[in-house]
């Protein structure tokens, strides 16, 4: 294990600072020279490798994790939203949100690992969306940003 290197406020935009290919990214704009960062995509179980009959019968667990910075920007810096959805991309099979608040103690900058397994969801899952928010705050150097890192969907086959 290698701690992240240390980052300030920065100009740069998000797109320079890491590898963000096949997410959606968004800012919204909070009072207090705040906002939150969103970065969503969502992750077609067939064109993985699954199968219809499998997702179906078998359920195997769908895991989502996330590790997040505590960068101690407000007391919540995280929010992970997930959905299990059916092949119209529309209709929600099962759901998942989190919005963890800081606890203020420790050292700054300590990563947190976010998690959620679904279990015996219900035929008819096609695709996971998932989302995650992290908040911003600008300062006179430029950005300072709530990292976000390792985000990962899984499927796990159970005996």
């Amino acid at each position: 294990y290698e701690p992240a290197p240390p980052t300030g406020p920065t100009q740069r935009p998000l797109e320079a600072l890491g590898n963000f290919r096949g997410w959606y990214i968004r800012t919204e704009k909070l009072p207090h020279d705040l906002s939150w960062t969103v970065k969503q995509q969502c992750v077609d179980l067939l064109a993985e490798g699954l199968w219809e009959e499998l997702l179906d019968d078998q359920q195997p667990d769908i895991t989502v994790m996330d590790w997040y910075e505590d960068s101690r920007l407000d007391m919540c810096v995280y929010e992970l939203h997930v959905w299990l959805l059916a092949a119209d991309r529309r209709t929600v099979i099962a759901q998942h949100h989190v919005a963890p608040r800081t606890s203020r103690k420790g050292p700054s900058s300590y990563w947190i690992q976010v998690s959620h397994v679904f279990r015996q969801y219900g035929p008819g899952v096609r695709f996971v969306h998932f989302l995650h928010k992290t908040k911003n705050r600008l300062e006179p150097g430029g950005l300072r940003r709530t990292r976000v890192t390792d985000s990962s969907v899984s499927v796990q086959f159970r005996e």
